[in-house]
């Protein structure tokens, strides 16, 4: 009797392992699925140095920073002003930017426009510096045309800052 309430209770034990993790398995490949979607029909940014391609969603609020980059809203076009990004820097949410820290001057980083001709923007990393999280001059536009990357430090004080000149091809 006590053998057979202990196979009982293995199988039991097997069956629930076995769904979660199916479960585990479904949302992973949901996730990448729902990436790829978000890929196709929006800006693609890229870092190739850095193994960094992310789609870009208009907008910088929660929902949008868990699966992407965000455009900060009134800041330029790809190709023109200081198109402002933001990523997380987090193993909690999207670890969109967790790397950004050994980019280096010199490095390209491009914009994707998902246009029918699929028209690339090339920026050439100029700076990287760290600021403040209220310091927000760096969303102004400085009468160029820049890509500005943002996102925390490690400890989620501060915040890097990545400053990249459009290349006109």
């Amino acid at each position: 009797m006590k053998r057979k309430i202990l196979r009982i209770i293995g199988i039991i034990m097997i069956v629930c392992g076995i769904g979660i993790l199916l479960l585990f398995g479904y949302r992973k490949v949901s996730r990448e699925l729902y990436l790829r979607k978000l890929l196709k029909e929006n800006i693609n940014f890229e870092i190739p140095c850095l193994d960094i391609k992310v789609p870009v969603l208009e907008g910088t609020d929660q929902k949008s920073l868990q699966v992407s980059a965000g455009h900060f809203e009134n800041t330029g076009a790809p190709g023109k002003g200081n198109y402002c990004i933001a990523g997380h820097n987090s193993t909690i949410y999207a670890e969109i930017f967790n790397d950004l820290d050994k980019i280096k001057t010199g490095d390209e980083m491009y914009l994707v426009d998902n246009d029918k001709d699929h028209t690339r923007y090339k920026y050439v990393v100029t700076e990287y510096r760290i600021v403040e999280s209220d310091e927000v001059w760096v969303l102004n536009d400085f009468g160029d045309d820049r890509l500005t990357v943002i996102s925390c430090t490690d400890d989620g004080k501060q915040r890097q800052v990545v400053v990249g000149t459009y290349q006109k091809q």
